[in-house]
Order: structure tokens, then C-alpha cells, then sequence
């Protein structure tokens, strides 16, 4: 695929990462996979810095892991700690929040209110619901990122100013 190619395909992908879909899923209002935050970490990345995304992205999905699996564990014991559940899922909405991931950010709160409820069983749920919204949003990210080193590798350039939402 030549490079024209490739530029007109990412312009594209981002824009469907943005496009506000209002589904109700469960417990919130589904909104686009990314929101303006992750606009603004790309719009950090310059020549003396040109991982800067990847590394954000790549750190986000390490510590998304990481809290995945200390909520399954948390909510695994006989008695759950809930203010402990719930300060996981306070550090997974920042770190979504940060990178924009809104989707997953939404499914946070709607986690974050039911910790506050002690309800175990929506908890759970809950639980699922952030895993797949972090599954689909990693998933987004790495099909970006690919497309974007598939550009710069073919000598292109990522065409951020022909982005308008």
C-alpha cells in the first residue's frame, strides 16, 4: 500500500476512535474508544520524542494488566475488601482518563458505584465489562500504533492536521 494509501486509512481509523456512538451497555452510555486526551499526547510527540505515544500507550497497558488482575483477585476472596476494590479501580479510571480512553474511563464509574454499594455481584460484572472495554481499547491502540510505524517506515509522515472532529 503506498503511503497516500496509508495516510487517508489512519485519518480514517482515528476518526472512528472518536465518533461519539450513544449506546446504553449495561451500566453507561458508550461512548467513542478515545476522547481529546489522547489527541493531546500526540500532539506531545515531536522529533526529540517520537516514542512518546508508544511509550504512553505501552505503560498503560502494563499497568492496565496489573490492575486487571488485582481486581479479579480482590473480588476472588470470601471476604471483599471493598475500599481496596475500589482504589483499583480509582488508579484504572485515572490511567484510562489519561490516555483517553473514555470507554473504559466510563465503565470505571459505573464499577466505582456499585464498590460503593458493596454489591459483589455487580462488582463482577462490572469486572467483565472493563476487561472487555480494555480488551477493545488495546486492541484500537495496537492496530493504530502498527498502522502508524507501517507509515513512518514507508518514509510518510502521520497527517495529525488533517484531523477535525
Amino acid at each position: 500500500m503506498e503511503v497516500g494509501q496509508m495516510q487517508r486509512t489512519w485519518v480514517e481509523y482515528m476518526k472512528s476512535l472518536f465518533r461519539e456512538v450513544f449506546i446504553f451497555v449495561r451500566f453507561f452510555w458508550v461512548k467513542g474508544f478515545l476522547d481529546g486526551q489522547f489527541t493531546q499526547l500526540q500532539l506531545l510527540q515531536d522529533e526529540s520524542n517520537p516514542d512518546f505515544v508508544v511509550e504512553v500507550v505501552s505503560l498503560f497497558f502494563e499497568d492496565s494488566e496489573r490492575l486487571l488482575n488485582d481486581l479479579t483477585r480482590a473480588l476472588d476472596q470470601q471476604i471483599v475488601d471493598f475500599k481496596r476494590v475500589d482504589a483499583h479501580v480509582h488508579q484504572f479510571k485515572g490511567s484510562s482518563s489519561s490516555i483517553g480512553a473514555q470507554r473504559v474511563r466510563n465503565a470505571c464509574i459505573a464499577f466505582r458505584n456499585f464498590c460503593e454499594e458493596q454489591n459483589s455481584e455487580m462488582c463482577l460484572k462490572c469486572l467483565q465489562q472493563v476487561k472487555q472495554e480494555y480488551n477493545l481499547v488495546k486492541n484500537k491502540l495496537e492496530n493504530l500504533i502498527r498502522l502508524e510505524q507501517q507509515i513512518v517506515a514507508a518514509g510518510g509522515s502521520i497527517p495529525m492536521e488533517e484531523l477535525s472532529f
